[in-house]
């Protein structure tokens, strides 16, 4: 769903399972179809009881030697001085960690001060004043707001659920089995962030757009980030959700959602934009998502490595010539035939 619309590389912080580095191999290898993919893998908690830089450097080998990965989610993993612990052993395994924002200003920019390379989810002060941006700019920090599941307001992904026809986006139904359609969409759980109904009034994709804006023009980074709440659709409505409000342009979203992330994920070097050397992933338009964002759904192909796809059948087009169909359309069981 997530490659159909557009999305050819992925960084999933915080996963509940190591089965998703099984996925990431699988997808390399060719076995399954969708976006490259970068996983931290489980979370480093505070589970871990951490007691001296030398016990942060253990547990961190099980990221850098046994799962392999580039990369951690450090969950708020304990005081102060084990955080300290945790992004030095990191930094000396070459791990790269992000962060779990948690609703805690003052965690948030302690773990900016002592280094930390990425954070996840909205920082829960609406507006920060120009000092503190001028800080987390000068910090190099990315900040992921995940405003579909933002902190001190109704989560974003309710706005576009109750103002865009979700159930019957043919695309979707095409890449997500039926019944996942129907759980999320004819439904929503009444009350409480996850679900309900609230007044356009209440949310507030404004006053977090309006902070990304700041943050960038005074030098800062910004990601995209969909929680994995739906996929393929989600990435664009975060892309809307962080252009919602008047300070940034549609150019400036896009920039964050391409070369932006690549950069925030230490990945630059390969993906992000059009240049020699790099990988060759391309999404083609059938509509100027910088006139409108909502166009970035308007996806006529897509290229990931090199290989072109139709992007509304998944149908790989060059260089060979292969249809894509998935059990739910065929009434086959849901395994690998291959």
């Amino acid at each position: 769903a997530n490659l159909a619309y557009g999305v050819t590389a992925t960084r999933d912080p915080q996963t509940g399972s190591t089965d998703v580095l099984t996925y990431e191999d699988e997808l390399e290898a060719g076995d399954l179809i969708g976006p490259r993919s970068w996983s931290t893998g489980p979370g480093v908690f505070s589970g871990e009881n951490f007691k001296s830089l030398d016990h942060a450097r253990t547990v961190l080998k099980r990221y850098s030697e046994y799962y392999n990965t580039n990369t951690i989610k450090q969950y708020v993993a304990g005081n102060r001085e084990q955080r300290q612990w945790i992004i030095q052993a990191a930094r000396e395994q070459r791990l790269m960690p992000t962060t779990e924002g948690s609703l805690d200003m003052e965690m948030n920019i302690s773990e900016a001060i002592d280094g930390y390379p990425g954070h996840e989810h909205t920082w829960p002060t609406f507006p920060l004043q120009d000092d503190l941006i001028r800080f987390l700019a000068q910090s190099g920090i990315a900040y992921t707001p995940t405003i579909l599941v933002a902190y001190g307001g109704p989560w974003a992904e309710n706005f576009w659920y109750q103002n865009t026809d979700v159930h019957g986006d043919a695309k979707l139904r095409r890449f997500l089995p039926h019944a996942e359609v129907d759980a999320k969409t004819l439904r929503r759980v009444s009350g409480g962030q996850a679900g309900g109904w609230f007044s356009p009034a209440e949310h507030v994709m404004t006053f977090a757009s309006d902070q990304v804006a700041d943050l960038i023009h005074a030098g800062g980074r910004a990601g995209i980030g969909s929680h994995g709440q739906l996929q393929g659709l989600a990435f664009h409505w975060e892309m809307w959700s962080v252009g919602f409000g008047k300070k940034i342009t549609p150019h400036e979203v896009m920039r964050i959602a391409t070369l932006g992330g690549a950069e925030d994920i230490g990945r630059s070097q390969a993906i992000g934009s059009l240049e020699a050397g790099k990988l060759a992933d391309i999404v083609v338009f059938d509509a100027n998502p910088l006139d409108n964002l909502r166009n970035s759904t308007a996806i006529r192909y897509v290229m990931k490595n090199g290989r072109l796809y139709d992007g509304t059948t998944l149908d790989e087009l060059w260089p060979r010539q292969l249809k894509t169909k998935f059990y739910w359309q065929t009434g086959e069981p849901a395994v690998n035939t291959r």
